[in-house]
């Protein structure tokens, strides 16, 4: 397994940029993990302080140490930390920007969430869409853009299983395209900002429904 890529690092926190297809943690049915990669890559343990899924690409944060990891979880709950995401997706919102509010989380305890959205490109068929959590539940964005009629290209979950058999089919696109590519928390009392560029499988999927 190739490393994961380290976009910051000091003595108390990793920043990584986490490819398509890996979990963060383990459990059942997965044979290999972010953090039994970094474990062996930086030969030290790491406390992954919060999570994307599997099939979600970019930017998360991971702990050196327990205590690290309580202090990046506070900054979670005091809303320090924001995180910023980018989407392709079938259709487009009403609306060039706006605040998607409806109830998301884990079935049957859904609680009301929040995602501001804005379109960055369109044409007729898709679109790209810049995402901004103001809450966090489980597969918020997700069930938030297949609410409002733009479910995700390849989200087999809460996706239009139709259309994401065609864009297979057409174009060969299997992989979730879905990215957390910025992320802003506190770092030694200032807060710093990280970005990444789009994931080489995003940029193909722009390229082949011609988006941009």
């Amino acid at each position: 397994m190739k490393d994961i890529p380290i976009i910051y690092q000091d003595a108390d926190l990793l920043i990584v940029n986490k490819p398509c297809g890996i979990a963060v943690q383990g459990g059942a049915g997965i044979n290999v993990c972010l953090v039994d990669i970094l474990e062996r890559q930086t030969g030290s343990k790491v406390y992954p302080v919060h999570r994307l899924d599997k099939d979600t690409a970019g930017i998360l944060v991971v702990a050196r140490s327990s205590e690290s990891a309580a202090l990046v979880g506070s900054y979670i709950s005091e809303k320090k930390l924001g995180k910023e995401y980018q989407a392709i997706c079938f259709g487009k919102p009403d609306l060039p920007q706006g605040i998607i509010s409806t109830a998301a989380g884990r079935a049957g305890n859904e609680k009301p969430a929040e995602t501001r959205y804005k379109i960055l490109a369109s044409n007729s068929l898709y679109s790209l869409i810049s995402l901004e959590l103001i809450t966090g539940r489980m597969h918020q964005i997700r069930m938030h853009l297949s609410s409002v009629g733009c479910p995700i290209v390849a989200d087999d979950k809460y996706g239009d299983f139709t259309k994401n058999k065609e864009v297979r089919s057409l174009y060969s696109i299997r992989k979730l395209q879905l990215v957390a590519n910025r992320l802003s928390l506190p770092v030694a009392t200032k807060i710093h900002q990280f970005d990444i560029s789009l994931p080489e499988h995003m940029e193909a999927c722009l390229t082949k429904l011609g988006i941009v």
